[in-house]
């Protein structure tokens, strides 16, 4: 085999953004060459971005990509390039590799096997391709191999599995690959991101590398690209089971290109981040592209001083220290539409970002309105403080007037919890439309679990950026933040018991008290959320760990399904979210569910008789 150097291309993409996605696979093209690479592979869809959705399965969108196809081709002179992207034929779309060798095309691989569970939804556009099979594709009049097929380069030959074809164990493409003994087997890749999921992704790649004894590259496509996905442009490269290449993860930067040599020696190799950072980093690079593809000018946040919209606060002062870091401050300033002096620090470019307002009632404590304070100091973020009890009581006063009744906390509590938390939403979205910024909703997954929010109250929003973690996640990892990363500001709220403080604080109200203990609910939603278990087999699977006694067992259980059940039409409400998780509740992304049902009635009734 002659010596080879590849380079993996990730690239931020963004669906319609044709000029600004050609543009950034010329500036890795352009780099590519620079360092000497002879071919190269960028992410699945490239060209398109992976979440354009419908816009799929129309006509002219695949034709314009084509398009696009064509006036990349003059650019790779002394190079080759594998570009992903759609084509159309007949009432058929395929998910597509086009292979472009020194300006010339040589053909097209379609992916053969379509990604179904979770996020990915790829049958509602595309079609899988046969095995083996290749036909003669009509490139504007030009006959082009499109299928089944290898290629070579350097007397390295060459071929392709895209990003689910991998998945598929013993169909999957690559034993016909080996059978055809390629030496180099890249997988350009949408792969969205969830905490934990690298190392998934590595043990793949070894394997894959082992099991068809051959170099095996990774490449996966950058940032928060449509709005709710990540894609942490994963690359690497392992030959015979052993990796000799890994790339940092979560770039801010819109072009990564990534180079490997075709030697058996180990190259540069990213460790394996914990959960937390891994959070931390792909958190404030979603937000910092859903800010600047929405072209909004920052965030406003309704800080309560509590967990949730701490967190919020947090991820977003981050962003800029990340963000800074990553690309220096002119970039990332100019990136962000900031009209700032290029040498300003962290806590004037957060003030410019980041609003907060702590909206208290008489049901406010002062250790939340200091938390909210000194966290948003120490942040640099601009904080408000005003109460709304003259807009709860305006409210209260007409409706008591109209059903000619005065409402009491015995009779009338979730009415009265409720009307404060939507108070707070039209003075809070009033500061959000005077900023031209995103109003941040701060409900987590577990409160999105049993409805534990008010909608069109803290459900608020234009994005949802916690709606796919647990709360339990949040509490430790707010922890971790004040420790880690050396956000002070949050003593005081990590020292606060998570509380709505919607009630007379004379009735101690506390999240767990309403709900169960976080811990609890967290293992309750995993077995039935993730592992979609029923209520009696969650029953016998938590009996003996979690040692409670049968009956709070059963009234926990009984609790979670009967509040998942009713508030479902809740969960279709939600502002976007990301997806952090291994899972998550959003029925635009991941879990769908009945927004009318029996709600498993008699499957908990079943549950009673159980000895």
């Amino acid at each position: 085999m002659n010596k080879l150097q590849i380079a993996a291309i990730s690239l931020n993409q963004t669906p319609l953004d044709w000029k600004g996605n050609f543009d950034r696979i010329l500036d890795g093209l352009n780099e590519a060459k620079k360092s000497g690479a002879d071919l190269v592979c960028f992410p699945e869809l490239a060209i398109t971005g992976y979440g354009s959705e419908d816009l799929f399965l129309s006509q002219w969108f695949p034709q314009k990509a084509l398009r696009q196809l064509a006036s990349l081709i003059p650019h790779t002179d002394g190079i080759t390039a594998a570009v992903g992207l759609p084509v159309r034929i007949g009432k058929d779309i395929f998910n597509t590799v086009a292979i472009v060798e020194n300006q010339v095309l040589k053909g097209f691989v379609p992916k053969q096997y379509m990604a179904i569970d979770g996020v990915h939804y790829e049958f509602r556009w595309f079609t899988p391709w046969e095995a083996h099979k290749l036909i003669e594709f009509d490139f504007f009049g030009e006959q082009i191999p499109f299928g089944d097929q290898i290629f070579s380069l350097k007397n390295v030959s060459y071929g392709f599995e895209i990003c689910e074809d991998a998945w598929r164990g013993e169909v999957r493409p690559g034993y016909r690959l080996r059978d055809r003994k390629v030496d180099l087997i890249f997988n350009p890749s949408a792969s969205h991101f969830a905490m934990g999921k690298t190392q998934e992704r590595i043990d793949l790649v070894i394997e894959s590398s082992r099991l068809f004894d051959c170099y095996y590259c990774y490449v996966n496509l950058l940032g928060n690209e449509s709005g709710r996905m990540i894609f942490d442009g994963e690359t690497m490269l392992a030959k015979s089971g052993k990796l000799l290449g890994r790339a940092p993860l979560l770039s801010f930067q819109d072009t990564v290109v990534t180079s490997f040599y075709l030697e058996e020696k180990e190259q540069q190799i990213e460790p394996v981040h914990a959960k937390e950072e891994e959070f931390a980093q792909a958190a404030s690079l979603a937000l910092f592209d859903y800010m600047r593809k929405s072209k909004s000018q920052g965030f406003v946040l309704s800080l309560s001083g509590g967990a949730d919209s701490s967190t919020c606060a947090v991820l977003v002062a981050e962003m800029v220290k990340r963000g800074k870091s990553q690309l220096g401050n002119q970039v990332f300033l100019k990136k962000a539409g900031l009209a700032l002096a290029e040498g300003s620090d962290q806590k004037t470019i957060v003030s410019k970002i980041l609003t907060t307002a702590y909206q208290g009632t008489k049901n406010s404590s002062e250790d939340t309105h200091l938390s909210a304070k000194e966290l948003a100091e120490s942040l640099g973020a601009v904080f408000y403080r005003w109460d709304i009890d003259e807009e709860v009581n305006s409210y209260r006063n007409k409706i008591e007037k109209a059903i000619g009744r005065p409402l009491t906390w015995e009779r009338d509590d979730i009415t009265l919890q409720n009307i404060q938390a939507r108070a707070r939403s039209p003075i809070i979205w009033m500061l959000s439309n005077l900023n031209n910024a995103l109003l941040m909703a701060t409900s987590n997954r577990s409160e999105g679990d049993v409805g534990y929010t008010t909608m069109d109250g803290d459900t608020s929003g234009s994005i949802s950026p916690i709606a796919a973690v647990s709360k339990t996640f949040i509490i430790h990892w707010l922890q971790w933040a004040e420790k880690t990363l050396g956000h002070s500001g949050l003593r005081r709220v990590n020292s606060l018991q998570p509380t709505a403080e919607l009630r007379p604080l004379e009735r101690t109200q506390t999240d767990e008290k309403d709900l169960m203990p976080y811990p609890v609910l967290l293992q309750i939603e995993q077995l039935a959320i993730r592992e979609r278990m029923s209520p009696i087999e969650i029953y016998f699977t938590l009996q003996e760990s979690l040692g409670l006694e049968p009956g709070i067992l059963k009234g926990y259980i009984k609790k979670f399904f009967q509040l998942w059940s009713r508030n479902q039409w809740k969960r279709e409400r939600l502002a976007p979210s990301f997806h952090l998780d291994e899972f998550n509740v959003d029925p635009k992304t991941w879990y769908r569910f009945p927004i009318l049902s029996g709600g498993y009635a008699e499957e908990l009734e079943e549950l009673d008789h159980i000895n």
